[in-house]
C-alpha cells in the first residue's frame, strides 16, 4: 500500500520532532512554519519539501497536520487565501496537535465538513522531551472511522492515542490533562520547600518517592531542577496560562468552581508580572514561596 502524502503546519519544539517522526517513518512530508528558515532547515535535515505557504503544504495531502500557538494562529494557517483549506484535497483530514478552546474545534470541524473535507481535534501531552523521543499522549475528538484513518501517522510519535468522543472532546481532555499538572505542581512546591526547610536532600527525596503512591512524571522530571532554581527550559507559563483560561471557561460552562486551578493560574499571573512568563511552569514553586 502506498504510504499516504501528509503535511505539518508548524515547526516549533513539538512540531519539528513530530514531522521528522512522519519523514523517517516513510511518509512524503511537506511542512510550513511562518519563519521560512525553519521549514527550510527541516527540509534539509529530514529529506522533505519546505513549502511558501500553508496552502502549498497542504495540497496533494491526504493528511495535514498543525500545532501552532493559539486559536488565532490556528485560524492563520487554516483560513484565506493561502490556508490549508484552500490547499486541501476532497476527503483528506486536518489533525490540530495544538490546544485550542473547544469551540475552535467545533468551529474547524465544521469548515473541513464545508470544504468535504474532515477535522480531528488531537492536543498533546508529552512536552518537548515527548515530542523528540516520539512518546506523546494523544487526546482525540471527531469520527472514529476518520480517527483509524489517522492513527498510523500519528503513531509514529505516539505512546497513546485516544479517541474520547466528538470534536471538541480531545481539548477538554487535554483541560483535564492541565488541571491535573497545576495541581501536582503546587502539591510538589510547597512539598520542596517544606523538604528545603526541614534539611532534606531533594534527591534523596525523589530517588525514595518516586516509586511510591506520590510518583508522578513532575516529580521524576521537575523536583531536581525546581530545588536547583533551574525554570529556563520546558514548557512556558505563558501557554499553560492560555491553557488554564481554557480549564477555567469550560467549568464555567458546565458550572463548577475550580478552586485549586484559579489559585495556580493567579500565582502565574504574578510571575508573568515578575518578567517569568517564558520560564517553565514548574517555575509556580517561586510564587509559592513568595506567598509564605
Amino acid at each position: 500500500m502506498e504510504k499516504q502524502r501528509v503535511a505539518f503546519i508548524g515547526l516549533g519544539v513539538m512540531g519539528y520532532p513530530m514531522a521528522g517522526y512522519l519523514s523517517e517513518a516513510g511518509y512524503e512530508t511537506k511542512v510550513y512554519n511562518r519563519t521560512k528558515a525553519k521549514a527550510d532547515k527541516w527540509a534539509a535535515e529530514y529529506n522533505g519539501i519546505a513549502c511558501e505557504t500553508p496552502r502549498d503544504a497542504a495540497e496533494g495531502c491526504d493528511i495535514v497536520f498543525t500545532c501552532v500557538g493559539n486559536d488565532d494562529d490556528v485560524r492563520s494557517v487554516v483560513y484565506g487565501e493561502e490556508g490549508i483549506l484552500v490547499g486541501l484535497k476532497a476527503g483528506a483530514v486536518l489533525v490540530d496537535h495544538t490546544t485550542t478552546s473547544a469551540d475552535l474545534a467545533v468551529e474547524l470541524a465544521d469548515a473541513c465538513t464545508k470544504y468535504g473535507n474532515h477535522f480531528i481535534d488531537a492536543p498533546v501531552s508529552g512536552g518537548q522531551a515527548g515530542a523528540e523521543n516520539g512518546v506523546l499522549t494523544i487526546m482525540c475528538g471527531g469520527e472514529q472511522s476518520i480517527f483509524d484513518r489517522v492513527s498510523p501517522a500519528m503513531d509514529v510519535y505516539a505512546k497513546q492515542m485516544t479517541l474520547l468522543g466528538e470534536n471538541g472532546q480531545g481539548q477538554r481532555c487535554k483541560m483535564v490533562n492541565q488541571i491535573c499538572i497545576g495541581g501536582v505542581l503546587q502539591g510538589l512546591s510547597e512539598a520542596l520547600l517544606l523538604a528545603q526547610k526541614s534539611g532534606l536532600d531533594i534527591e534523596q527525596v525523589v530517588e525514595t518517592l518516586k516509586h511510591g503512591a506520590a510518583g508522578s512524571w513532575q516529580i521524576e522530571n521537575r523536583a531536581k531542577t525546581m530545588a536547583q532554581d533551574k525554570f529556563d527550559f520546558g514548557f512556558a507559563i505563558d501557554w499553560m496560562r492560555k491553557d488554564l483560561g481554557f480549564c477555567l471557561q469550560e467549568a464555567e460552562r458546565v458550572g463548577l468552581n475550580l478552586p485549586l486551578t484559579k489559585k495556580v493560574d493567579e500565582q502565574y499571573a504574578d510571575l508573568q508580572r515578575d518578567g517569568l512568563g517564558r520560564m517553565d511552569t514548574s517555575v509556580l514553586i517561586k510564587a509559592v514561596a513568595k506567598n509564605q
